[in-house]
């Protein structure tokens, strides 16, 4: 079977998703939680403490939907765990055969159910991202000590797609790729106007890497106007908040939507794919991929 690497090398129209390992210390949930995406998406990020709140560690359940026939894509923050626990996340992950990692910063403590739980950043995401690289590449850690084995990592960076005003330059995106990361998965961007735009300003600045579009099935106007303020970065038109207003069938009308998105992003030149993301209504991110039917991404 071609790994996510592989299918990211074609012109096929990759499709990713995102699922928040549950609150459990038995693995058939996390496989009965993840088991309608299996054949469906290409791979399926697994989440690390989504809005800080604890679950399942990501490493364990990385390797249980390996097991069980689903590409995962670990996400590990920075928040929770000092250098040495990261380094060992890392080697842990390699052990148990997962490729594929999205480092990221992390949701505040604060804003979780556990506020009083202390953050530790002892990374950012560079330093962590380098020393990804560095085991992938060198067999070493930070100090020099050798690594045995091989991790053959493939790193996603995080992106927040904008509407690129007259001089801006994607300095934050061009030095994350030149740590080490070799694809990109962004933030929810509902808009394929501006996507469109964005693409285009990165081709005139010489980037070249697999885009993977972060959307979703929204269920209601209620939940679209919610993602606007809470979720930083995200972007949703407000024509597409007011067909969900007036949808007589809102949830019906959120996977049409998304649905229409995943075929004009396929459109865009530069767009790899999607990424599929649902918090609280991740029962419906299958069927938008059943809809969507199988896309190839432009030339």
């Amino acid at each position: 079977m071609q790994t996510l690497k592989q299918k990211l090398a074609t012109d096929r129209f990759v499709i990713t998703a995102e699922i928040a390992p549950p609150a459990t210390c038995d693995a058939g949930d996390l496989v009965t939680k993840a088991a309608p995406l299996q054949g469906l998406a290409d791979a399926v990020n697994v989440t690390d403490g989504a809005g800080a709140r604890a679950h399942l560690s990501p490493v364990a359940a990385a390797a249980i939907l390996l097991q069980n026939g689903i590409e995962p894509i670990l996400q590990l923050t920075c928040r929770d765990r000092n250098r040495l626990a990261l380094q060992g996340s890392l080697m842990g992950a390699a052990a148990l055969g997962v490729r594929n990692l999205l480092l990221l910063k992390g949701d505040d403590p604060k804003q979780g159910d556990q506020p009083e739980a202390k953050p530790v950043f002892d990374y950012d995401t560079a330093a962590l991202t380098a020393v990804a690289v560095a085991i992938r590449d060198k067999n070493e850690l930070p100090t020099g000590k050798k690594v045995g084995g091989r991790a053959d990592f493939f790193i996603a960076a995080a992106d927040v797609p904008i509407d690129p005003p007259a001089g801006w330059e994607p300095k934050s995106l061009k030095a994350k790729l030149a740590a080490g990361c070799e694809f990109v998965q962004t933030q929810f961007c509902m808009d394929a106007a501006v996507v469109r735009r964005y693409m285009a300003r990165l081709a005139e600045h010489g980037v070249k890497v697999p885009f993977l579009i972060g959307i979703s099935p929204i269920r209601s106007a209620k939940s679209a106007r919610w993602m606007r303020e809470k979720l930083f970065g995200t972007i949703i038109p407000d024509a597409t908040v007011a067909r969900l207003e007036v949808a007589a069938d809102p949830i019906a009308e959120g996977r049409t939507l998304c649905i229409d998105l995943m075929r004009e992003l396929a459109t865009i030149p530069g767009v790899a794919g999607v990424h599929i993301m649902a918090p609280g209504n991740e029962a419906a991110i299958a069927d938008v991929i059943k809809e969507a039917g199988g896309l190839k991404r432009a030339k």
